[in-house]
């Protein structure tokens, strides 16, 4: 999930400076293997598909508490490291090892960094965007752009041209430096997910505007509809602690009923960048959210409510509304049944506002990057295994090796000669999980467009289409459907490039700035015309230029097409 992926753009100068001094010290080559003096090996044979004798991918990725292995296997003796070695001649070694968790695995190679030490040849990474253009600006990775022209398959290429803009984040000089590791289109996109029991009890229809909503969450908040009796129920949840519009238990949508997303840049109707938390449409999202803390609607600790924590609200039966992706059916939606057996949930449009317009939180295509080490000596391996999974794994054929999953009795199991993807069976094991590019290989379009499929009830015909018909609830179908019927009202940042000048010397301070005016607005501790003052005083401290500069790197990426 997508979890994924939070770009806080901030200042990480002093560490950059140490990265970039190691490198030009000259005290060492990086563990580039001096092979910038020596002459580049001639590139490999494959025989067959594979390289013989096997040749080695070493590489660095994070490794999180989501990837499980069977006993007696680890992240370098798997069932997908054997596949490979026997499939295709590669053998996968890490570099070393190290958990997401706590920010383990960025401690470590920023260490590395810093104190220029060997680099393996492939980096995998999703997470802090800071690191990224660390790793970038080091000068150690290659221009992987022309190396994907050169190798990428046309499934590949075709995937990512999908949206060319996945490329922006990785770019420096107007070289591609990182190749994108793509994810499913609108994966983490929001729909409102809603009890439907309550809905029923109290005779209600689904909102299909701000107005409507206010009439449900009133009746939610007041007219007990768990029954018990007591005024212990909440209209919505919503967890701004780390921000209004963010992964899960969501309130971008509110601002995107004004026709703004606060903490992202978003295109304007004359073709430029402005800064949604700036906009007097945040002003009018803001005011409402205020109003609905002052009626009781939300509950009162939803401002030191992470994204889970707020979503507990709804599980455990205290919320009537949660704002999130799809796939929350699987997680962590059914919990609210360990509460009340008889709990109804269901997918809702987002509403529209007052002049009939709605917004959504957009995610983009890509959720990490590939780096490739400029001293590699064959990188043409890397576009062997990933083209191999592009081509096989990403849509399988009916008959080939990846037909019911990635490897049986990991993600599936034979029972009576038919595969079962019951987690009771499997355990949870995910081998996909753990090759370079943490899910295998994804064709965006591929999974929103199969889930609409199936949820207009057509029968699956192709092995991805089977799949996710036999594992995926009914829920989330009807709530992949939503997101594409309105797929127009997603708003994406628009801003994925490096952070601008201005970003790494003010960020810190207009990003605190911001999130206090808006707490201090939604808890009705301030008046919503300090939300001018705010406006005023960020433009001043540094919003102004930072608008010309997003600016001006929007338009140079827009000359490269």
């Amino acid at each position: 999930m997508d979890t994924n992926k939070k770009r806080r753009i901030g200042s990480m100068v002093m560490v950059g400076i140490l990265a970039l001094s190691a490198v030009l010290s000259g005290c060492g080559n990086g563990g580039n293997k001096e092979a910038e003096s020596s002459t580049p090996s001639a590139p490999l044979e494959l025989k067959d598909g594979k390289y013989d004798p096997p040749v080695t991918i070493s590489y660095l990725r994070p490794w999180g508490p989501d990837v499980t292995f069977k006993s007696g296997e680890d992240q370098d003796n798997n069932v997908h490291t054997k596949w490979a070695k026997e499939k295709l001649g590669i053998e996968l070694k890490n570099e070393w090892v190290s958990p997401s968790t706590n920010n383990a695995f960025e401690t470590k190679l920023r260490l590395s960094l810093a104190s220029n030490a060997e680099m393996p040849d492939i980096i995998s990474y999703r997470g802090e965007f800071n690191l990224v253009r660390e790793l970038i600006e080091s000068g150690m990775f290659v221009d992987a752009g022309e190396l994907f022209d050169k190798y990428a398959n046309d499934t590949w290429k075709d995937a990512i041209n999908e949206d060319p803009s996945v490329w922006y984040p990785y770019m420096q000089d107007g070289k591609r430096i990182g190749i994108p590791i793509l994810d499913y289109s609108y994966n983490g996109d929001p729909v409102m997910w809603i009890r439907e029991d309550w809905l029923k009890k109290l005779n209600l229809k689904g909102p299909e505007t701000l107005a409507d909503l206010e009439v449900v969450m009133d009746a939610f908040t007041n007219q007990d509809p768990d029954g018990n009796g007591k005024k212990d129920t909440f209209g919505l949840t919503i967890g701004f602690k780390n921000w209004v519009n963010t992964w899960m238990s969501d309130a971008g949508w509110v601002f995107g009923a004004y026709g703004t997303m606060p903490n992202q840049w978003n295109l304007t109707e004359d073709g430029k960048l402005e800064y949604g938390s700036v906009t007097p449409g945040a002003k009018q999202a803001l005011a409402t959210l205020q109003s609905w803390m002052s009626k009781g609607y939300i509950p009162e600790e939803v401002g030191v409510y992470d994204e889970t924590k707020a979503a507990e609200e709804f599980t455990a039966g205290k919320a009537g509304i949660v704002v999130g992706p799809h796939w929350m059916p699987t997680w962590p939606l059914e919990d609210v049944k360990k509460n009340d057996p008889d709990a109804e949930y269901k997918a809702y449009p987002i509403p529209s506002g007052p002049d009939g317009e709605a917004g959504r939180r957009g995610t983009p295509n890509e959720n990490g990057v590939v780096l490739i080490n400029k001293n590699m000596e064959n990188p043409e391996v890397f576009f062997t295994y990933q083209n191999y999974l592009f081509e096989n794994f990403a849509n399988p054929q009916a008959g080939g090796e990846f037909e019911y999953g990635f490897a049986e009795g990991y993600d599936y199991v034979m029972v009576d000669g038919k595969p079962s993807t019951d987690p009771s069976l499997t355990e949870g094991y995910a081998p996909e999980k753990y090759t370079l590019a943490f899910d295998g290989a994804r064709i965006p379009s591929l999974s929103m467009n199969t889930l609409a499929k199936l949820a207009n009830g057509e029968e699956p015909s192709t092995p991805f289409e089977k799949k996710l018909h036999s594992s995926v609830p009914t829920a989330m179908l009807e709530a992949a459907k939503l997101v594409l019927d309105q797929k127009d009202i997603s708003l994406k940042q628009m801003f994925t490039g490096a952070p601008t000048m201005t970003m790494q010397m003010n960020n810190d301070i207009l990003t605190k700035m911001e999130k206090d005016t808006f707490s201090q607005i939604i808890y009705g501790k301030t008046s919503i015309d300090a939300f001018d003052s705010f406006v005023e005083k960020w433009k001043s401290s540094g919003g102004d230029e930072m608008t010309k500069e997003v600016n001006e790197w929007y338009q140079s990426v827009q000359s490269e097409k």
